[in-house]
Parts: structure tokens; sequence; C-alpha cells
């Protein structure tokens, strides 16, 4: 099976108790290992595909923390980088009654913003992967550079790229996403994940076509925009059709969508196997079916559970699910 590397940022998501804006009794905040591209790694390790995460943690209770709830969940730590520069970042989560979320976040400073191309170990790309980033990796500019300059090395040496856009404004300091910086990275990848919401921030004063049609233009060979509850929608080169989640009572979306792409990159990674990313796997609409409907059920499944690396399902989980289908 096809190794997924996920690079980024990696932080404890400190979820509130309060649900849905209620104030009984005093607010309390207990502590989950998170971060988009951490929970990725681990969702695609929990579905029995070799992961590894590179970035950087702070030598902290934090970052031995995340450490250990990686290593728990089976996700390599051999590209992890422990440094005193910095503290590990830190997300205060509160969620309305709908278990969508808001965050405040402790960053920058943060340890995973130091990461540099120095600390890339030797060799990472030299196996076929599949290498996974998101935006958060760009709020400042020498993360940014790194981010870009990785996403470059890693398509260059045969890797499928794949990027969720992840947009979370209040990390940039602008209070607002850089479009074109994000954007850069999406024409890098050869698989992009983004909300509904994101796709209309990101066009801007395009029409939604128009900008999906430049994205494909410039390399990218899938697209998939999510929507919430509401259907998904995969685009490509000669490819466009859309898939219906299951219908679940959300409690905490915080992972919903990392293990959407998890559920999506681990269908992928088992297809490819060992062989290397297969010719036209863009094209092959079964496949990409197949993976969709797995992205649906992983994401179903993380929105019913509090938190982040504890919401996301293992393959047992994704065979019940996938027996309730067929009922």
């Amino acid at each position: 099976m096809m190794p997924v590397i996920a690079f980024g940022e990696a932080l404890v998501d400190m979820l509130s108790s309060r649900l849905g804006g209620r104030h009984d009794g005093i607010e309390t905040f207990t502590p989950y290992a998170g971060g988009a591209p951490a929970n990725v790694a681990v969702a695609c390790a929990r579905l029995g595909v070799p992961s590894r995460f590179l970035g950087m943690l702070g030598e902290d209770h934090f970052g031995d923390f995340i450490a250990a709830e990686l290593a728990a969940h089976g996700v390599d730590l051999s590209g992890v980088v422990r440094t005193r520069e910095a503290r590990t970042a830190l997300a205060f989560v509160s969620r309305d009654p709908l278990g969508e979320r808001t965050f405040d976040f402790y960053r920058p400073p943060a340890a995973d913003l130091l990461y540099r191309l120095e600390h890339l170990p030797t060799g990472a790309f030299a196996e076929p992967a599949i290498v996974h980033f998101c935006s958060n990796s760009l709020t400042e500019p020498e993360i940014a550079d790194t981010t870009l300059a990785i996403a470059e090395m890693a398509s260059r040496a045969g890797c499928l790229v794949s990027v969720d856009a992840n947009l979370r404004h209040n990390l940039w300091a602008s209070g607002s996403a850089d479009i074109a910086l994000v954007t850069q990275l999406i024409d890098r990848a050869g698989l992009v994940k983004l909300a509904r919401d994101e796709l209309d921030t990101l066009r801007a004063d395009h029409p939604a076509d128009a900008w999906l049609a430049e994205r494909l233009a410039a390399g990218v060979r899938l697209l998939v925009i999510t929507n919430g509850p509401g259907e998904v929608h995969a685009r490509g080169v000669g490819l466009d059709f859309r898939i219906a989640p299951p219908r679940v009572e959300a409690v905490d979306t915080t992972a919903g969508g990392d293990a959407f792409i998890g559920g999506l990159l681990a269908e992928l990674a088992g297809h490819f196997g060992e062989r290397g990313i297969v010719d036209g796997w863009h094209r092959d609409e079964p496949l990409l079916r197949r993976a969709v409907e797995t992205a649906c059920r992983c994401g179903a499944h993380a929105v019913t559970r509090p938190g982040a690396y504890a919401a996301l399902p293992d393959c047992e989980d994704l065979a019940r699910l996938r027996n309730l289908d067929r009922r």
C-alpha cells in the first residue's frame, strides 16, 4: 500500500465544555491532539495506510502530548523535529448547537512555523507516496516558502500532491487568507479538496465553473468540493459527479473535513499499492466514486464524536458503515 505523508501543523485543540453558547456551570477545556495535516496522518494510519507526519513540535508538555498521540495511532514520527525556540500551538474551540466550531488560535508564534527545508529528512520522497498539505502552513513568509518548495519537490519526485484548502482566516496577520498564495499551493497539487464556502472565497468574482476550469488547466487532476451535510461535488477533466453523504447528527465538526480527505487518500493509497501513481487514475470514475463514498462515510463518522484523533474511524468503523449502507 502506498504511504501517505502529511506536512504542516500539529496543535492541541482545547475543546470547550459549553455547547451552543450555553453557560451552565464553569467552562472547562479538554485537550485533544489535532492540527489538520496531523489529523489526516492519523486518519490514514487508522485505516491501515502507512502514514508519516512531517512537522515541528515544541519541546514542551503539549508537544510531548501530540507526539505520544500520533505514535499511539501508528503514525511514523521520523520526520518530526522538536524545538525550544517556540511552543506548540493551541486552538481553543467553541461549538454551536449543530456542532459547528469557531477557533481562537494561539499561533504565531508556534513551533510548526519554524520548519525549514533543512529539516526535511534525506530521501523523504525517494519512494512513491501521496503527500498532503493545507493552507495553514502558508500564513508566515518563511513557512510559506518552505511549504511551496516541499510541494514542488514532492511533485517532481513523482508523488501525488494533495491539498486541502482548510482556510482559517484568523491565522493570517491580515485577518484574511492570501488568495493568491493559497492558489499557488493548490496549483501544485494533483488532488484538491475544498469546502463550498472556501471555493467562493478563492474564486472571488470569477464564476465557479471558470475558476475550477483554471485549476484543471494548471494541472490539478481532481477537485472535490464538500458542502457540510450536502452533496459532495467531484470535478475533473471529463469527469463530473456528485455523492450524497450519510445523514448523521453532528456533535463536533472539528475533524469532519480531515476524516473526509483521510478516507479519500486511504482509498487511493490502497488502489495505487506500491506501483507508483497509476496512470489515468483521475479518469477512473468507478475508483473515484468509491473513494468519495469512503470519504463521505469517514467524515460522517467523525462529526458524531468530539475531538480530532479520537473521532477518526478505523477499519472496523468503516466496515460497519459500509454494512449499514447495504441495509
